[in-house]
């Protein structure tokens, strides 16, 4: 059976390339829209619980809002969910925990495959490199339309520092310094933000010592690598049990 994807916010830039990245690879069973419109030649539907009906898999790039109302509709038609949103609450993450009971789900602050490597080398950085004696430092830019900051994938870099160090990001997490702020604690991980142009995305992680630093970066060139990669995440998810799974799990490392 040939693989039936839909797009929520389909008539975005990235609604607009994960369709063509869709139709290419499967078949494109349409999308919803909160401006009514969408590509040409593509079926509407008019809420999720709809376009969940026609399809196998729904890729969601939307907003941080939709997730909560998403993760119930999905979970409840029984329908595979690839997520890309990023900057949502507890309340959405209990949301997609939830909905992971009952259907897979793939959530990732990036689909890229290079990035979700970093994730790997940030995770191993962090358990090789004392915390006391390398700086950990995340510095991000993006397109000045970006909403959320720090971006999904610096948190992404953070978390995976983090659990390379076996501590929380939430605890040691110091982002926008400003100020009076006295000396860096040892431990801490750092972030900084900039916004400008149509930047698609860069992220440098450093770890800096007396001594020596460590740094590498990741440039996205076209943010079509992201819908490349969300297709082929669709592709893979469908017909696992329900669980909630990672890029790491469908590259294998």
């Amino acid at each position: 059976m040939t693989l039936r994807i839909g797009i929520a916010g389909i008539s975005g830039r990235m609604g607009r390339l994960l369709a063509e990245e869709a139709a290419a690879l499967a078949v494109l069973a349409g999308g919803i829209s909160r401006s009514g419109t969408g590509p040409d030649g593509v079926a509407l539907s008019p809420d999720l619980a709809t376009l969940a009906g026609i399809s196998d898999v729904v890729i969601d790039f939307t907003h941080a809002s939709t997730v909560v109302p998403h993760a119930a509709a999905l979970a409840s038609a029984g329908k595979a969910w690839v997520l890309g949103t990023t900057g949502f609450d507890a309340a959405g993450t209990q949301a997609i925990a939830a909905a992971a009971q009952k259907i897979p789900v793939i959530a990732a602050p990036n689909y890229c495959t290079g990035v979700n490597i970093a994730f790997a080398i940030a995770e191993r950085l962090g358990a090789a490199l004392p915390a006391e004696a390398y700086d950990a430092e995340i510095l991000e830019m993006h397109h000045r339309q970006k909403v959320d900051a720090p971006s999904g994938t610096a948190l992404g870099l953070g978390r995976a520092v983090a659990a390379g160090r076996g501590v929380k990001l939430e605890d040691v997490m110091v982002s926008g310094r400003h100020g009076h702020t006295g000396p860096r604690k040892d431990g801490e991980i750092g972030f900084a933000t900039l916004r400008g142009g149509q930047i698609v995305g860069s992220h440098t992680l450093s770890f800096t010592a007396g001594s020596e630093q460590i740094s590498f970066t990741h440039h996205a060139l076209d943010r079509r690598v992201f819908a490349t990669g969300a297709v082929r995440a669709a592709l893979w998810l469908h017909g696992k049990p329900p669980g909630l799974y990672t890029m790491r799990d469908m590259l294998g490392f």
